[in-house]
């Protein structure tokens, strides 16, 4: 228990001591769909206006349902691009796409969690930054043949709600984002 007090602590002083700026005029978002674009030669699939109305209609029964998904509905800006139906082989420089992803994000962002399995291509990206009074948390999944970037936009309480089980974090915000079907 004391250990991950202490582990929820120490991501939330390291999130709160990003520079206030750091996000200049880049919002990441876009960046990372395009490297991934460029790194595995796919194209992204825009969310149809009937699944952005679906995920509407999430939020607002996650709010009635109240719980870890009312923290995260109430967070306020939610962006998705899928890409599926598609291979993400990195032809072993599944590093190589790592850094890459870091260089798209520059010094704005601070990686929070960050899982690689070469042999199955499956990878977990966790970013955040500081946006005045909210925090802006980006999560990119991949596997072989899909991935999903998602970027949501938390106040710290939902943050904070979040850290307490950080291996659970990007999957939460992952399956709110594109669950259509309240």
């Amino acid at each position: 228990m004391k250990a991950r007090l202490t582990l929820v602590g120490l991501m939330l002083a390291a999130a709160c001591s990003l520079p206030l700026g750091a996000h200049a005029n880049r919002d990441g978002f876009n960046d990372v769909v395009k490297a991934i674009e460029q790194f595995y030669n796919v194209k992204h699939e825009n969310v149809p206006l009937l699944a952005r109305a679906g995920v509407k209609a999430t939020r607002t029964v996650a709010k009635i349902k109240g719980g870890e998904l009312r923290h995260i509905a109430e967070a306020g800006s939610i962006r998705v691009a899928f890409f599926e139906d598609q291979r993400f082989d990195s032809r072993g420089q599944i590093a190589s796409f790592k850094a890459s992803v870091q260089k798209a994000l520059s010094d704005q962002w601070a990686p929070l969690v960050q899982t690689m399995a070469p042999k199955t291509e499956e990878q977990t990206h966790i970013f955040i930054r500081e946006d005045g009074q909210k925090f802006h948390v980006l999560v990119i999944e991949i596997e072989r043949t899909e991935a999903t970037v998602v970027q949501a936009t938390l106040k710290p309480e939902a943050l904070a709600q979040l850290l307490k089980d950080p291996n659970e974090m990007g999957k939460a915000i992952t399956d709110d984002a594109t669950t259509s079907d309240p």
